[in-house]
């Protein structure tokens, strides 16, 4: 079985997000996959996804209910076999705090994009509705895509 772990910056928006969906898709495709998300800082912890990430992920018909924010710990590098970072600035956090011979490689979610063009998942925290739902676009258009990667 292969795990799975999504990080953002406080674990409340763009990583949950990733987890719920990819967790649906895989369980759709009778696909055995660990999924989990962490949180680069400690902001949220213990707190479930930010209500507005809830709401429109549920409007798609994803269930971010029981998630709740966790750091990213330097166990996790040996736990999971993939962590998926949702932008540079998580991607380089990671990369600096991976103990030596960590057995998980460290990408960038994106990097599953199927255009290729996007490095960067945006974080909607800030903005406004649209920005959530833009992200759930992107979410679910690259976990297709890393599920289809995986099963391949």
């Amino acid at each position: 079985m292969i795990k799975v772990l999504f990080v953002c910056t406080g674990n409340i928006c763009r990583s949950p997000n990733a987890e719920g969906i990819f967790r649906h898709f895989a369980a759709a495709d009778d696909v055995e996959i660990e999924t989990d998300s962490a949180g680069t800082h400690g902001y949220h912890i213990g707190e479930e996804p930010d209500p507005r990430t809830v709401k429109a992920a549920a409007a798609r018909g994803f269930n971010l209910s029981a998630l709740r924010a966790r750091r990213v710990t330097r166990e996790d590098f040996e736990k999971f076999d993939l962590i998926l970072a949702m932008d540079r600035g998580h991607f380089a956090h990671l990369d600096a705090m991976r103990p030596n011979g960590a057995r998980a490689q460290v990408k960038l979610f994106l990097d599953y994009h199927p255009g290729g063009k996007l490095k960067d998942v945006p974080d909607p925290y800030y903005g406004g509705p649209q920005g959530f739902e833009d992200v759930l676009d992107i979410v679910e258009e690259t976990s297709r895509a890393l599920l289809a990667r995986l099963r391949a």
